[in-house]
């Protein structure tokens, strides 16, 4: 068994130990950043991290109303910009804690006015040097250059925040989340004989909208780093929007499609697919979503929209792990990728 496999299946029990560790300094945390009045939160990432930000853009902005940034570190890093983070918090996301042009953004943004938080893996790093507060995930070391159970925890703590943030007093269910990925690991199985049907595939586009979002940005890594597959990725919203023309017989479309508000757009473009008689394998808890894919990969309907991107994201991690090594490959040794980069 691949590294990244074992981490793979370590996520359940890192997602429980976290929110057992963390919850109560983030509701103190929420409760300090209340009181200062946030209006803006800037988050800064690379990479996997990068992909779990733009999963937090949507759920702070749904859940808190308070808008949120993307960060481009060149702005600070080569470009020096002065930014105006008086009433901004500002999160850097960095599993090893070790990204030089994330733990700079940090450092300018303190300058510049803003709360700083870090999360990370790593106890020890620079980040928890440089941040005003640091926010760990309890996910053990991490070995595997392609980051899988980093990637939740990072996904998890921005649930943490949601929760200490929301001045509505609506708290989400993050307590179901382990279970959920429990059970998602249980279909290894088909997915494994899943992966086998892609063996030969060299091109494909991964789609996902809303809160699942980052999720087809992280499988399109993941294919790209572990599998050498030319992966796009692409809301379903924007994908009648010029990528349609790409398709053809047989190509293959990976979908995530959720239970909740994106299922109209993705059952659309399922139809447009099949239409086209492209490949379409969707992962998926609703069953018309289901029953339009070429193949997919079936999980509980009581799944809630918003507790979707976790257990979600897991099968994608089975799937990239399962076809490296249907194609020959070392999902733990990318060539040409070391696990810490470092960029300024």
């Amino acid at each position: 068994m691949s590294i990244m496999l074992r981490e793979i299946k370590e996520q359940p029990a890192m997602l429980e130990k976290t929110i057992r560790a963390e919850t109560k300094k983030l509701d103190k945390i929420g409760r300090f950043l209340k009181d200062r009045d946030v209006d803006l939160i800037v988050l800064v990432a690379r990479g996997s991290s990068d992909n779990a930000a733009l999963f937090a853009r949507y759920l702070l902005e749904i859940t808190c109303g308070i808008p949120v940034s993307l960060a481009a570190p060149s702005v600070y890093t080569l470009y020096k910009s002065r930014v105006d983070l008086k009433k901004a918090l500002v999160v850097g996301v960095s599993q090893s804690g070790e990204g030089s042009d994330i733990n700079e953004v940090l450092r300018r943004s303190r300058k510049f006015g803003a709360f700083t938080l870090g999360i990370t893996n790593n106890a020890r790093s620079e980040i928890t040097k440089t941040a005003d507060e640091t926010l760990l995930i309890h996910a053990g070391r991490e070995r595997s250059v392609a980051a899988t159970k980093t990637y939740t925890g990072q996904m998890l703590h921005f649930y943490l925040l949601a929760n200490a943030l929301n001045s509505n007093g609506r708290r989400l269910g993050i307590e179901k989340i382990p279970d959920y990925a429990a059970g998602a690991l249980d279909l290894e199985p088909q997915i494994q004989t899943i992966a086998q049907r892609y063996t030969f595939m060299e091109n494909c586009v991964v789609v996902g909208r809303g809160l699942n979002y980052g999720n087809s940005f992280e499988l399109a890594l993941k294919l790209m780093e572990t599998c050498y597959v030319v992966a796009e990725r692409f809301s379903s919203a924007d994908f009648f929007h010029g990528p349609l023309a790409m398709i053809e017989r047989k190509f293959p479309v990976v979908l995530f499609g959720a239970k909740g508000v994106t299922r109209k757009s993705n059952l659309n473009l399922l139809r447009r697919l099949k239409q086209l008689g492209a490949d379409s394998f969707s992962i998926t808890n609703d069953s018309a979503i289901e029953r339009l894919s070429s193949v997919s990969v079936p999980l509980p309907e009581n799944i809630e929209e918003e507790l979707s991107p976790i257990p979600f994201v897991i099968p994608a991690q089975l799937f990239a792990a399962h076809l490296s090594a249907a194609k020959g490959l070392d999902p733990d040794k990318p060539r040409s990728l070391s696990k810490v980069t470092r960029t300024l």
